[in-house]
């Protein structure tokens, strides 16, 4: 990662990239911080729609998190399985609403 860069990667996000028992990431630094900038702006921008939605729909927080977990899980996603439970978690947490059992 860039020395000047001011963004800091979680260690939540960098576990992600650490098979169970190591110790370093299997990835650059460079990899996860833009992979980390991608789940982040994800989580960001999905704040309002899973607002939206649970108006609109008139359901739960935990269905809207479940609905935008199996999204996120859909083929063709631009994240991985790994990563879209981080951007919903994080989601949850951005929107204050507890993540449900079945995604924790």
């Amino acid at each position: 990662m860039n020395e000047d860069s001011q963004i800091v990667v979680p260690d939540s996000f960098v576990a992600l990239f650490k098979p169970a028992g190591a110790i370093k990431p299997v990835e650059s630094s460079d990899v996860i911080a833009a992979r980390h900038e991608l789940c982040e702006d994800m989580a960001q921008m999905l704040t309002e729609t899973a607002r939206s939605t649970m108006f609109e729909l008139g359901i739960a927080e935990d269905d809207v998190l479940e609905r935008v977990q199996q999204g996120l899980l859909a083929e063709g996603s631009v994240v991985s399985a790994a990563e879209a439970w981080w951007v919903t978690g994080r989601l949850a947490e951005l929107l204050e609403w507890p993540l449900p059992a079945a995604l924790g």
